[in-house]
Order: structure tokens, then sequence, then C-alpha cells
């Protein structure tokens, strides 16, 4: 289908970064922006097909929102910048990163190829549109992906059109593709990408640009630089969403729920790990076990005139919740601070939707009646009424954090049971299984001989005298 400019733009700008979510993916944030340019020939629409050129193994989609320039801008201040803007649309910065060492820096082969580029499927009208309050989402074959609204941009849009125009003329039909924010990723032939931008106060949006990733039908010729790709790159191209916080095993998942946190407490500290507890937390459903890996939440403490930047809209909150995968465990950072409630029945539910295995706060929780009846295992410090704005404002996700008393790391390994929550390390979690299994059988021994009125000593701890009867009992109940 055509795209919707109707004619082909002088040139299409991009920019390298632009959200502070993609920049901590990244590691830096950049102190101006930076550019690059792509073919009006990589410009395609709603349908199109995205063609992985052959021999390349990660294409990569980046869902942008695309500004159109309505009247010519030479240097122009940074306050008039968006008056120059005629529409707004959804794009797809699409690219093939195993191209990227061809055109270091330019990306002309990795971004720039027929179709790269598709923008949709309508165009808004900017006059009526708040630059700093739109909102883009991304799909990868139904699942949301990509969430964020402008208010976090390192740098404005009418900042963008300022900079630009000191030393390039943008003329109309000009497009400029503003950068994508956390979650970018890899997909293969028969994924399909949805971009969508939206204006919530206005109501209005752009509907839901759509394209299939596809395998090209020809062969790449080998004249020229050929895809190459190694761990790093692909570690790059995947990106911490999609690569980092991995599923834990299903039969490593099995055994955990079979041990108690007190029998991997004490295995934890016979490696010298003695602060691994969550300590100060409850659980909703005391009977319920949980297991699950970590996917990080941070506060910090409530400052006004950060809360009203960093508070409002799709903020860090929301985004952990969205970001959510099977099997994770929400773990929030609120300073052990219980005065204040750090999340309620309504981001309770969606994160059990989307999969979640529990929540861990070490703060408030609101709304606990219903958070409780959900299907969902919830740690907290203490029931409060109040919401985020009384003591904290919500940072920042997937970074380390202090909860209980304990570091939590993306992709730690949470085991949750009555007597409260346990961290392991995902590098020791089979030894531990194997030995927490041992001493859990030792002590069902040794509750036995109790309950029959031995006495302790020399039995617990288990001792000598008593290792050829345990081991023939052992030998009928492993």
């Amino acid at each position: 289908m055509p795209h919707p400019l109707g004619t082909q733009p002088s040139k299409i700008i991009a920019v390298h970064l632009n959200y502070r979510c993609r920049a901590k993916e990244r590691g830096r944030a950049p102190d101006q922006p930076s550019y690059f340019l792509k073919p009006p020939s990589s410009l395609s629409g709603v349908g199109d097909v995205l063609v992985r050129p052959s021999g390349c193994e990660l294409m990569s989609f980046e869902g942008e929102i695309a500004l159109v320039i309505g009247r010519r801008a030479h240097r122009v201040a940074p306050e008039q910048g968006w008056s120059h803007v005629a529409w707004v649309t959804a794009a797809n910065d699409a690219g093939a990163y195993d191209l990227r060492h061809a055109d270091r820096g330019s990306n002309l082969r990795s971004k720039g190829a027929d179709g790269f580029t598709p923008i949709g499927p309508r165009l808004l009208d900017a006059t009526g549109l708040d630059p700093a309050a739109l909102r883009l989402q991304t799909w990868v074959n139904g699942e949301l992906v990509q969430d964020a609204d402008t208010s976090t941009l390192l740098f404005p849009f009418g900042a963008l059109i300022a900079d630009l125009s000191r030393l390039v003329t943008l003329e109309p039909g000009d497009v400029i593709l503003t950068g994508t924010p956390a979650g970018a990723s890899v997909v293969s032939p028969g994924d399909t990408v949805e971009v969508e931008v939206s204006g919530p106060h206005q109501r209005v949006s752009s509907g839901r640009l759509r394209n299939t990733v596809v395998e090209a039908e020809h062969t790449l010729a080998t004249w020229g630089a050929m895809p190459r790709a190694d761990a790093a790159l692909r570690a790059d191209a995947w990106g911490p969403a999609r690569a980092a916080e991995p599923a834990l095993a299903a039969d490593v998942a099995k055994a955990l729920r079979g041990l108690s946190t007190a029998t991997l407490s004490s295995q934890l500290r016979k490696r010298g790990l003695q602060h691994m507890t969550i300590d100060g937390v409850r659980p909703t459903q005391p009977g319920a076990k949980l297991v699950g890996t970590a996917h990080t939440l941070r506060y910090l403490p409530l400052r006004e005139d950060l809360f009203a930047k960093f508070g409002n809209g799709m903020n860090a909150q929301k985004r952990a919740v969205e970001e959510l995968r099977p099997g994770q465990v929400l773990v929030m950072d609120a300073r052990r601070d219980p005065t204040s409630g750090t999340i309620g029945d309504i981001l309770a539910l969606r994160a059990q939707l989307r999969g979640a295995a529990g929540i861990v706060t070490d703060g408030g929780l609101r709304d606990s009646a219903a958070v409780a009846a959900l299907n969902l295992p919830t740690y907290y410090a203490a029931e409060h009424p109040a919401v985020l704005g009384r003591r904290h404002v919500p940072w920042d996700t997937g970074t380390p954090i202090a909860c209980g008393g304990a570091l939590v790391q993306p992709g730690d390994i949470l085991v949750g049971d009555a007597d409260g929550v346990i961290v392991v390390p995902p590098d020791l979690v089979e030894e531990l299984i194997v030995d927490s299994v041992e001493q859990e059988l030792q002590e069902q021994f040794i509750a036995e001989q109790v309950a029959a009125g031995e006495p302790i000593e020399g039995l617990y701890p288990l001792g000598s005298a008593w290792q050829p009867t345990y081991q023939q009992w052992r030998s009928t109940h492993s």
C-alpha cells in the first residue's frame, strides 16, 4: 500500500537516541542529538512487507513517531520548531544489524533498504496536538513491547527541528524519525510489527501501522560487504528487553516449588550468603508459593517538581508492569517506606494477565483486599490507601535494586512462601536444589524420629551414629 505522504520527501532524517529509557538501555545519554539519513526509497506503507535480506538473522524493528514538515524551516528557534510540523504519524525504523559494519555510522545499507521505513496509516494534524503528550506503542505478534510518551524525550521535537535547521534546510514533506523508546529488538520472517501514535488528551490516533517480515526471495549478490554477526552484535540487536531476564526453566521452577525458603536460606548461608532474604514483607496468600525471575522497579523519594516530570503518563511504574513477561516477579524498591501504596488492584490485575509469577514490594499495598483476591502471590510491607505522589517518584526499571534490605538484580530467582521471600543467584540454583532436597530429606527423617520419642542429641543435626539408619530410610523415600 502506498505511504500516506503522496509524494517523496527530499530527505528522511532519523535521530539516534531520544528517549531516556532507550538511553538507559544503551548505557549512554547524549548531550546533543545526533542523526543519520535514510533514502526516500526506503518509504513504504501499511501492509507492505519488510524484506529481511538473505544471509541476515538480525532484522530489527524500532517504533517511532514521524514528523512531516509542513513549511520550510531554515535557522528557526526551538520555540518556533513545532510550528513547522504539518503532520504526525507512526513509523518503523527497520534495519538489519548484520549489515551495520558495512557503513558504520551512516547506516546506509543496514537501515536504508527499500521498504525499511514504513509510515502511516493516518496523518494527524500537528496543529491540534501537544508535542509533549503523544504516546507511542509497538506490538510484535500482538504483544505490547514498546510504550512511551513524549514527556520522556531527551530532545523535544521543537529542539530537533531548530538544531537541524541551523545547517540543513528542512523542506515541506521532509520526514523526521524522532527516536525509539526501550524495547526495540529482533523480529523474524512471519512476525508482524504494529506501531501506533496517539494523542490521549485529544483522543486521536494514527491507527496501527502493520507490516510483516518476510525472507528475501533472491540471494544477496556477493560483490560488496556481506552480512556478518557475532555474540556482541546479537546482544546489541536483541537488547535487554528481549535478551535479559531469561525465563526460569520448567524443571527448575518445579523443584523450587517443592523447597521451603527456610531450607534455601540455610543452604545460602553455608555458602557465605547471609543477606538474601527480603525482610519486612508478608504475603497476601500465606498458602501460595512464589517462584519466578526478578523484573525490577525502583522508586525514589518524593520531589514534587520531579514527580510532575516522571510520575505522570506512562511512568516507570506502568512501564514495569507492561514489560513483565510470563514467569517474572515484579520486585519494587520503595526504600522500605510503607506509608504510601506502590501498586494497587488494577496494575496487579494487569501483571497477572501478563503472566507474572508474583509481586514483591517493601512499600505499601493499595486495594489490599482486591489484590489478595487475585491468583497472584504478592508480598508487601503494609496496607496503605495513599497513591505514589505521597512518598515516591517512580524512577526506572530493569536495574539492580534494594528490596527489604536485599540486593536484587534483574534475572535473580525469587522464592516465597509463608515464611517470606528469598533471593537465589541463578548461577547457584542447580547445586542449591540438590543440597536443599538432601537437607529436607534429612529433616523429614529427623522429624519422624523425634515424633517417635527419640532425643535430639546426635540426631539433630544428623550425627554419624544415625547415618546407617538414615541411609536405609532414604533408600525408600528419595
